[in-house]
């Protein structure tokens, strides 16, 4: 019924104009502003992050709606082609709704990887349904009802609560699939989505690294790397799990990192810097990573601890090669730090993951920049840990290798959720040529018009 539901409304919401659903995505958005703070307790109360944690996905979500709120209309827009043959052929293309978008949201960000794919989804005529994690379901139904309040038309977003038989239930009826999640589960919805013949578009798991380059600011690198290894307690697929200091300052960056780390406050007020992991299950899962790492060799710097579900910041050094979370992701507040004599070997090390999800180089600009030419993720951020590739909402977002594919923000973010549509229409002179015309002549005239075409036509 669900999806009976939304392929109705769906039909009547494809039909209202692109001013219409900007007008209803910007009231969206001054809502999701004024109503933040009811926003954050849900947030938090499902997610148990710190209110500055929360407080990014109401950033985050805002921001969206009116990027693609101003944006949709020139992508929407039918846009012209070169024709077939010049002057007589003029094309066209179209975008036209997939029809029902399934999205299928993890619990750590569940506002901002929920409703940030949502939107750009319902600005293209399209009808979605979600599927949040059965743990954040609340914060989901919020979002839709400030989403109905804004105007949107009931039945036009749907949330389907439920585990993994829900989430079966969208990926074998939607028109295209969004995932956000573990690459394992990314796996397999893409082939049934392969299967289906629909559309799918997934960011998945990260390893993501952080090189700090010999001409760094250690200070502020050190600083930097707190905040893109911590954040949401380290549930965040674009977090570091691997830095990577040039040999001449790892010692100073590395006692000026953990100093800062052991200055981190745990709890969930505006003047807390980590809240608590999702689960004890979870908790146990990051605990034996530590746990195992210890076992092979490794040493803790700071952290490995954890009271009730807080588990305290955690740096390692001497980490095994055949230790799991040396390449395996661990999706909580760990980090390992070794050191490099060469760039070359930086980044060769760097790359060494089957994922490529986000990466950080810290240092003089252009050396940095030279460097973030060569990672292998789909962004790069040069002395920020990962805030400001994500926020440029108008660049692409992904991942390279086994952390996703398809990308969300920009102008792809939107256009995958339509279909294209060219529409060519002949004047005066039919492609087959004229009646009157042999067909040796014809070819023969079309193989002068290419000639003087490759001169004059660009």
């Amino acid at each position: 019924m669900t999806f009976l539901a939304a392929r109705h409304a769906q039909s009547l919401w494809s039909g209202t104009s692109v001013p219409e659903r900007r007008a209803i995505m910007l009231r969206f958005h001054d809502l999701v502003l004024d109503r933040q703070a009811e926003l954050l307790d849900a947030i938090q109360l499902e997610s148990g992050k710190s209110r500055s944690d929360a407080f990014d996905e109401v950033l985050d979500v805002a921001v969206t709606a009116r990027h693609y709120a101003y944006r949709a209309a020139r992508l929407l827009r039918p846009t012209r082609a070169k024709g077939a043959l010049p002057l007589v052929t003029s094309t066209r293309v179209e975008r036209a709704p997939k029809g029902v978008v399934g999205i299928i949201a993890p619990w750590n960000y569940p506002l901002t990887l929920a409703v940030s794919d949502a939107v750009p989804a319902l600005l293209a005529g399209n009808a979605v349904v979600l599927k949040p994690d059965e743990k954040t379901t609340g914060t989901a139904r919020l979002a839709l009802e400030l989403l109905q309040e804004a105007g949107l038309p009931e039945n036009v977003l749907q949330i389907l609560e439920g585990g993994a038989e829900a989430g079966q239930q969208v990926a074998a009826e939607c028109d295209y699939l969004m995932f956000t999640g573990s690459t394992a589960v990314g796996r397999k919805l893409a082939a049934q989505a392969g299967q289906r013949l629909i559309g799918f578009s997934a960011e998945l798991g990260g390893k993501n690294p952080l090189i700090v380059l010999e001409s760094a600011d250690i200070e502020r690198a050190a600083r930097g790397a707190v905040k893109a290894c911590f954040s949401n307690a380290g549930q965040l697929c674009i977090s570091v799990e691997r830095i990577y200091v040039h040999e001449s300052v790892a010692d100073e960056f590395t006692e000026r990192f953990v100093a800062l780390t052991k200055q981190l406050r745990l709890g969930q007020s505006w003047t807390d810097d980590i809240g608590h992991l999702i689960s004890e299950e979870h908790l146990q899962r990051v605990a034996s990573f530590v746990s195992s790492a210890v076992s092979c060799g490794a040493r803790v710097l700071t952290g490995g601890t954890h009271d009730g579900l807080y588990y305290s910041p955690t740096v390692l050094v001497d980490v095994p090669h055949h230790a799991d979370l040396y390449a395996a992701e661990v999706f909580g507040p760990v980090v390992y730090i070794e050191t490099f004599s060469t760039v070359d070997e930086a980044v060769t090390r760097a790359n060494d993951s089957t994922y490529g999800l986000n990466a950080s180089v810290w240092g003089a600009v252009r050396p940095a920049r030279e460097v973030a030419s060569q990672l292998q993720a789909g962004t790069v951020n040069v002395n920020e840990g990962f805030a400001a590739a994500w926020g440029s909402v108008d660049a692409p977002m992904g991942g390279w290798k086994q952390s996703g594919v398809g990308r969300r923000h920009a102008d792809e973010g939107l256009l995958k959720f339509t279909e294209s549509r060219t529409v060519a229409v002949q004047r005066l002179v039919q492609i087959s040529g004229p009646t009157d015309l042999s067909r040796q002549g014809y070819a023969k005239a079309l193989t002068t018009a290419l000639r003087l075409g490759k001169r004059f036509l660009r």
